[in-house]
């Protein structure tokens, strides 16, 4: 049964805001659209997605000729950006340009990381703020935590680097007319009443162009909670998946997505489109069930005590869900338990904690009874690599300068599920072996599917890896949904085996 929620439980994550550039007051539109306000954005129902980051650099690959093309059919665009300047057409080019700057400058900053997710890196931002520095989770291209250079340096037992650039010239954006280039200063709004194509595809119709954290610019598309889930749900779980699990999903996403609405905010946005976030792209084709299935849940999402909960998803849990420390270096949630995915005489069969190789391996090589989601191709896996593939991942990771022979691989703990959690690598002329912990040991050795694993040593090159699952294993298994609902369980029944002691609530969306 749903409850109402108040959204003021749900902005308590929303912090790190960065300073917006003093704002020209054209008229109320300005005033209203102009001033990025991540919270109140949420509170009317909107998510901010970061489409495209990083444009205007060297990489840039979405705008190859340093320009994006905004079009309509019929009606025209209204471009309002921060210096005055508005434009309206059925065509707007904007291009992007090296400035040089009359006075250089030289930015310092100690950083921290890189971590393999952000989950990791809040949790030393976190660490950070309890002793007294200001920290920011930053993406430049791996997750990182800043904190503002000074004299005083920090703990040296931190690990931590000096990050030093000068600044000789600045990307600017400019709106291009037949006759004419016109500068704009962010955040810059572009919107039209019907839908926009950029660079001829279809996007939607509200966006920010808006200055980033790295020197460039970041194209932002402004959407309604359940049109952003019409673009996550094909792509996380599938549109030909049975309803009761589109269901659950669109509610886990939806309750993942306002969780999680902070990682960004460095950057005034609050979503990407990858995999660091949820899968978005948007929709090029409407699936009937996929729409019913969002349109059925509208405004539903998990709580715990009253708060939405952190609705981890991944794509096969190998028949054992991970708690999430096992995954991260994070606390505990009470709703994320490990358990055995499958009937009761499976959860009979086997008893958590598996402690050792021994016993991972009778549970990965049981095939008297399907747990659920085990026709997944990669509920169990076999992955064969030789040392020199292994050392290739440490020295592109920058753990290792040159090669050394790898003597050893151990798997040092375990978490309770059997997930490895520290693994530890021994090279010949090394005094200290690496260890890799928790996460950190599918980004390094990004060939494992999951850390549910067991490692033997065929020769004096070779290992082979035999594991389950695919991904971090924590909360709810898709393939193992999908199977829960093709067997008649509703998508309630599968919240509540995933995500236990949560319940189904009903934000309130704010009209003003």
């Amino acid at each position: 049964m749903s409850r109402k929620f108040n959204f003021g439980y749900l902005i308590y994550g929303c912090w790190l805001f960065c300073s917006i550039m003093p704002i020209l007051t054209l008229n109320g539109f300005a005033e209203d659209y102009l001033k990025i306000n991540l919270t109140k954005e949420l509170k009317k129902g909107n998510f901010l997605i970061g489409l495209k980051q990083y444009l205007g650099s060297s990489n840039d690959s979405f705008s190859e000729k340093q320009n994006i093309i905004f079009s309509t059919k019929n009606n025209p665009l209204k471009l309002h950006s921060s210096n005055g300047l508005v434009h309206k057409s059925k065509k707007i080019n904007i291009i992007f340009k090296e400035i040089p700057l009359k006075t250089p400058f030289t930015l310092q900053r100690f950083v921290f990381g890189p971590f393999a997710s952000y989950e990791s890196a809040q949790n030393e931002a976190n660490n950070l703020k309890k002793q007294g520095y200001e920290a920011l989770i930053a993406y430049p291209n791996n997750w990182e935590v800043w904190i503002p250079f000074s004299e005083d340096l920090p703990n040296k037992n931190l690990n931590y680097k000096l990050f030093k650039k000068s600044y000789k010239s600045k990307i600017i954006p400019f709106v291009v007319s037949e006759y004419s280039q016109k500068k704009l200063q962010g955040p810059i709004y572009i919107s039209s009443s019907e839908e926009i194509k950029i660079n001829d595809i279809n996007y939607g119709k509200k966006f920010y162009l808006a200055k980033d954290s790295y020197g460039t610019w970041t194209l932002i598309q402004k959407i309604k909670f359940d049109d952003y889930l019409e673009g996550v749900l094909p792509y996380e779980i599938g549109s030909n998946s049975p309803f009761e699990a589109l269901k659950a999903q669109a509610v886990i996403a939806r309750t993942w997505a306002l969780f999680n609405s902070q990682r960004f905010n460095i950057d005034k946005y609050h979503l990407c489109t990858t995999t660091q976030c949820q899968v978005y792209k948007p929709p090029k084709t409407q699936y009937k069930n996929v729409n019913k299935a969002i349109k059925d849940t509208t405004n539903l999402i998990i709580s715990y005590k009253n708060k939405p909960i952190n609705t981890f998803y991944h794509g096969s849990n190998g028949g054992i869900s991970a708690s999430a420390s096992e995954s991260w270096k994070i606390e505990d949630y009470f709703y994320l338990n490990p358990f055995i995915d499958g009937s009761n005489s499976l959860k009979n069969t086997f008893k958590i904690p598996i402690e050792n190789d021994d016993e991972l391996d009778k549970f990965l090589d049981f095939v008297d009874e399907p747990f659920y989601g085990n026709y997944h191709s990669l509920f169990r896996w076999k992955k064969i690599r030789s040392s020199e593939i292994i050392q290739n991942r440490l020295i592109k990771n920058q753990l290792i300068e040159n090669k050394s022979d790898l003597m050893d691989l151990n798997i040092i703990d375990r978490g309770p599920s059997g997930r490895v959690t520290k693994l530890e690598i021994k090279l010949r002329n090394f005094k200290k072996p690496i260890v890799l912990v928790k996460d950190d040991i599918r980004r390094i050795l990004s060939f494992l599917p999951s850390n549910l694993f067991t490692i033997n040593k065929l020769n004096d090159n070779l290992w082979i890896f035999k594991g389950g699952g695919f991904g971090h294993g924590v909360g709810l298994s898709q393939s193992g949904a999908i199977e829960m609902a093709e067997l008649g369980f509703t998508y309630e029944q599968i919240l509540n085996h995933y995500y236990q002691g949560t319940k189904i609530m009903k934000i309130e969306i704010s009209s003003q």
